[in-house]
């Protein structure tokens, strides 16, 4: 029984001397692949966490997309080491592509937001602070996340988008401000460049208002009532409404005080009155 048991371990003690007599140049060369696999792992890894982080990316999506890199990588130089000391990795290779075929189809939406946003990071059309405008939906930027972009519009309401709808659409950039528009009514009679310079200096002294790009005042149209006068501004897209508001408010204040005739709507209406002659 013991010599039985003797001569099966001594079996198998040459068949592993002879293998490893046999393929030994080939496992030392897959030692150093699977080696060398894991030293670019460790830098490819972080590297792109680096990158993420230098973009202000979320750290948890950071430190994901870091380790799955640094995972497939090393499952790649794996394969290779295996396959260097002749065991078949055709499996590993099927197995690896049914699961990415499956998991690509399952998050084809998801890799498509990731794929557009890493292409926003890479070109920077448009960073945190910048005011955009995309499919209709506009709001300053307040966060560039792989997967989605948030935008906060003048009310305060967090505008979330999908990386995916901005990539390749026509894109409006007014960086930091927002562009704003008023309108006043001055009679004929009134003096049109007394106020015009009244609402250039309401302007010009505000202090929300920006210097840059110019603020404009000029006659818009003649109306019916009176000499439109329209003035365009740019002003924090946060500011917005607390802007115009404030603006506006300051501007009817400067009008008034200067004795500048707002005129109000009205219509003229002639009435035809027809005479017949009737029997006396």
């Amino acid at each position: 029984m013991i010599d039985s048991e003797l001569q099966q371990v001594e079996k198998y003690y040459h068949l592993i001397t002879e293998y490893l007599v046999t393929y030994s140049m080939q496992i030392f060369g897959a030692i150093l692949i699977l080696f060398f696999g894991l030293w670019v792992a460790q830098k490819v890894s972080k590297m792109i966490a680096g990158l993420m982080q230098r973009h202000n990316i979320d750290i948890t999506l950071t430190n994901f997309v870091s380790n799955v890199v640094k995972v497939l990588l090393i499952i790649m130089f794996l394969v290779i080491a295996l396959g260097k000391i002749g065991i078949s990795v055709t499996p590993f290779v099927a197995a690896i592509g049914a699961a990415s075929l499956g998991a690509g189809l399952a998050l084809q939406g998801m890799l498509s937001n990731y794929g557009a946003g890493l292409a926003i990071i890479a070109t920077r059309p448009f960073v945190v602070g910048d005011t955009i405008e995309v499919k209709g939906v506009s709001g300053q930027v307040k966060t560039i996340e792989l997967g989605y972009t948030i935008l906060i519009n003048e009310e305060k309401v967090e505008i979330t988008i999908p990386n995916k709808h901005i990539v390749g659409e026509i894109l409006h950039n007014s960086f930091s401000y927002s562009l704003v528009k008023g309108e006043i009514d001055i009679a004929y009679d009134a003096n049109a460049d007394l106020a015009i310079e009244l609402i250039e200096t309401v302007l010009k002294e505000h202090e929300l208002v920006a210097d840059e790009p110019h603020s404009q005042v000029g006659i818009e149209r003649f109306a019916d009532n009176g000499v439109t006068l329209s003035y365009r501004y740019w002003v924090p897209t946060t500011k917005i409404i607390e802007t115009k508001l404030s603006v506006n408010r300051k501007v009817f204040s400067a009008i008034q005080g200067a004795d500048i005739d707002i005129p109000f709507p009205q219509r003229i209406v002639t009435l035809n009155h027809t005479h017949e002659k009737g029997a006396e």
